[in-house]
């Protein structure tokens, strides 16, 4: 293979729709330290080395993203594309390397382009490990959205271009448990296409994490790279669209899967709910106790539901975006890789549709939920107010049998000192006059409590 270049389109995601406009994620500057980790290991471009100082989102070796707010275009440097430098083989052969940073929205992407430093020199399948391909994928460059790697080489015509396509693809991912699965072949910009994908061994349902590997040969001398070179916007922003589908499809889907364990465990919590109201003397603590722990539930499902329709809105932008791309590929060569086609007419037609079911079948849990909430809160406002009338019944009753008692006991122990007996108690005397106007007091009370108990009973009925 002749002009053999490897390409390592990596996408990661800088701000969602939450965050503010001087925001970012966590872990927005990710991509660029991995690649600068790069630089200071496996592959040790001097330029890659010291990318932190060539991009306008870093000062002083910080990430300051701010310093982007302004800018007129997607480009992150002031000098266009970065040279990296070069490096020896040990074949005597020298590999140089270039990178395209930009901003597309609100994701980062990162174009690594590593290649042979002469165009002529052949590079046979054992050589292409001197471009390190290993690290250039998913578990090193760990970009949130995802990443494709595209080869091109120049091959003679009568080359079998399947067969060399697969056993490139191999070498790419020499020496790990990938397993890569071939799309059917096809044409672009005057060339052959092969596309292999593969999810990781450990997160298979992790789009993220999946190799993509795009391998273009060129047999029949065609000005692919000319073509690419007008088409390269389209391309990258392509792939970036593909790569953000997937991610928002997985985001709704992981979405799904918690409000239907929320669903599962309210729906245990009103089966609960239904047998304790179905007993007449339910404690109200219970019943608080329920209030805690339902309407923060309530509040975590309305939340899925919320994210759902975000992410529904935002998987058909990108759809529509993606369709864009692709239409304008279609005029720029004449026709469109079929596995790119499928994915539209199959992918992007589905992946809506389920998240719009999805909300279907969560949108009446919601307001169940919610009138739960409601019942609850109504079912206590009725005990509670039962207990506060019986606890004032009690305190008028109290109220009327004290006081009552406390006006006889008055009026007794005003005659009490007119009585000049010590007071002593002893079965051969008779009882002195104190303790029985302590009786008295006690009858007098018990007295007062029975008429309070009548008089609070009649305004009760």
């Amino acid at each position: 293979m002749h002009n053999f270049t490897i390409s390592l389109y990596a996408f990661h995601l800088r701000h969602t729709l939450t965050d503010a406009p001087n925001q970012v994620v966590s872990d927005a500057n990710l991509l660029w330290e991995n690649l600068a980790n790069l630089g200071r290991g496996s592959l040790p471009f001097p330029g890659l080395n010291d990318l932190r100082s060539k991009l306008i989102c870093y000062e002083n070796g910080e990430y300051k993203p701010q310093r982007e707010q302004g800018r007129r275009n997607e480009c992150l440097t002031d000098v266009g594309i970065l040279d990296l430098g070069s490096l020896p083989t040990k074949e005597g052969f020298k590999i140089k390397a270039n990178l395209q940073p930009f901003l597309l929205n609100d994701s980062y992407t990162a174009d690594l382009t590593i290649t042979a430093e002469l165009p002529d020199i052949t590079i046979d399948i054992p050589q292409v490990q001197h471009f390190q391909p290993i690290y250039l994928l998913p578990a090193n460059i760990q970009a949130s959205l995802g990443q494709t790697l595209l080869v091109y080489g120049e091959v003679e015509p009568d080359e079998n271009c399947s067969e060399l396509a697969k056993k490139l693809a191999t070498a790419l991912v020499a020496d790990t448990n990938i397993n890569l699965e071939m799309l059917p072949e096809s044409e672009f910009l005057g060339s052959l296409i092969f596309a292999y994908q593969a999810p990781d061994p450990n997160e298979p349902d992790n789009p993220v994490k999946r190799v993509e590997i795009l391998i273009i040969l060129n047999r029949q001398q065609a000005n692919t790279i000319q073509l690419a070179r007008e088409a390269y916007d389209w391309i990258r922003n392509l792939l970036c669209y593909e790569h953000k589908i997937n991610y928002i499809y997985d985001l709704a889907r992981e979405r799904y899967r918690d409000a239907r364990e929320i669903c599962s465990y309210l729906e245990n919590k009103t089966q609960n709910f239904h047998q304790l109201v179905s007993n007449s003397q339910t404690p109200l603590p219970d019943l608080k106790q329920f209030l805690a722990e339902v309407p923060q539930k309530s509040l975590d499902y309305t939340q899925c539901l919320q994210d759902l329709h975000i992410h529904h809105t935002s998987i058909t932008t990108n759809i529509t975006n993606y369709q864009t791309c692709l239409n304008r590929l279609g005029t720029t060569d004449g026709s469109v890789p079929s596995f790119w086609q499928d994915f539209l007419d199959k992918d992007c037609q589905k992946f809506p549709e389920q998240i719009q079911i999805d909300i279907n079948y969560l949108t009446p849990g919601k307001e169940l939920f919610s009138e739960l909430v409601d019942t609850i809160r109504g079912i206590i406002e009725t005990q509670q107010t039962e207990i506060d009338r019986s606890l004032e019944r009690t305190v008028q009753v109290l109220g009327i049998g004290f006081g009552g008692g406390a006006i006889v006991s008055d009026v007794i122990t005003n005659h009490i000192d007119k009585i000049n007996i010590p007071p002593t108690f002893s079965l051969k005397n008779p009882p002195h006059p104190f303790y029985a106007s302590l009786l008295l007091s006690i009858i007098a009370t018990l007295i007062f409590i029975r008429i309070g108990l009548l008089i609070t009973r009649r305004k009760i009925s």
